[in-house]
């Protein structure tokens, strides 16, 4: 099969930090389901992993996360779909990725396509939507689909992947005033398309920035950015008994500042429960189905920003630089060998 992988890592400006190469048909295991690949989307965690992780000496390492497509076979002991299901994941990293025309994948951290949407706008959910939605709910604790109590939230990076999604599950799902930041035009009219109350600039100091707007603190922070370099804002920003999640990899992160106000902190990674084999994994297959109700409700929308074309090295390492410019607002899509 097509596939585009890896051997080891270097710059995207070089011609073999990305290669087209031929790939086996990968084998089930009992759970599994082998999904024929129709669009994948390209995240940060595609980017720190061809840049900074070696793969095994001989091997070429497939990327790969986010994906769309159709179930070719299942799995021994597999019940959720069947062949001709369409379906999008998000996959798990430590097992072979989505940049291959077949991919492997555990059901249980699978959910249907939602069926409003074309491939390429579906493949631009599956990773941001489990990553946003166990953020807020699971991690922070925000009652779902509660509409009372007031509070905001403080979403830094609400152009980006997460951001975007995160943004639009805080506003139709809870009752919090959602502020979220960006810092160019474009940026700041995109997060408003999403659903943010306020937008506000994350090159100034957060909390005099939502002071400004006439809120004196916020409840929540998702500090999916620049969380070392936002934190003694946040502390500032956040209401005594609030509550930091955040996403990113700061080198450091002293958090002792925090105890005066008893803050609390919560990190949020969605490849966790697939990782362990975690007893609540379905949990994700669950929540995908979920978005996927939403987006044909009208209550969601996709956060596809760009459409590549084909998947191939050449386009994936185009994709790859996008993010790397730190410039990237929504999803960046691939769609089709």
């Amino acid at each position: 099969m097509k596939a585009v992988g890896y051997a080891k890592p270097l710059p995207v400006t070089a011609a073999e930090s990305l290669v087209d190469f031929e790939a086996p048909v990968p084998e089930l295991r009992p759970r599994d389901l082998l999904v024929r690949v129709g669009a994948v989307a390209v995240n940060p965690v595609d980017v720190k992993q061809r840049a900074g992780a070696a793969p095994a000496e001989g091997v070429t390492r497939i990327l790969g996360f986010d994906a769309v497509g159709v179930v070719e076979a299942v799995g021994p002991e597999a019940r959720l779909f069947k062949p001709g299901d369409a379906v999008f994941y998000a996959g798990a990293i430590d097992r072979p990725g989505s940049n291959a025309e077949l991919q492997a994948v555990d059901e249980r951290i699978v959910g249907r396509k939602p069926a409003s949407l074309s491939v390429a706008e579906a493949a631009a959910l599956p990773l941001t939507a489990i990553t946003a939605w166990e953020l807020l709910f699971d991690r922070l604790k925000v009652p779902y689909g509660v509409k009372t109590g007031g509070g905001a939230l403080l979403v830094v990076n609400g152009a980006g992947g997460v951001g975007s999604i995160l943004t639009q599950l805080a506003r139709r799902l809870t009752g919090l005033t959602v502020i979220a930041t960006a810092s160019r035009p474009e940026s700041i009219d995109w997060c408003r398309q999403m659903g943010a109350h306020h937008v506000i600039d994350h090159h100034r100091p957060l909390d005099e920035e939502i002071a400004r707007i006439g809120i004196p603190e916020v409840q929540y922070v998702a500090g999916l950015t620049g969380t070392e370099r936002h934190l003694p804002a946040i502390v500032r920003a956040l209401a005594p008994q609030g509550a930091l999640a955040l996403i990113d990899d700061p080198a450091t992160l002293d958090i002792a500042p925090l105890k005066r106000k008893s803050l609390s902190v919560h990190w949020e990674l969605m490849f966790t429960r697939p990782l362990f084999g975690t007893p609540d994994m379905i949990r994700q297959h669950e929540l995908l189905n979920e978005v996927a109700d939403l987006v044909d409700a009208g209550l969601l929308r996709t956060t596809l920003r760009r459409n590549l074309g084909t998947i191939n090295a050449a386009n994936l390492r185009e994709a790859h630089a996008l993010l790397e410019s730190g410039r990237s607002i929504g999803k960046v899509v691939l769609e089709g060998f």
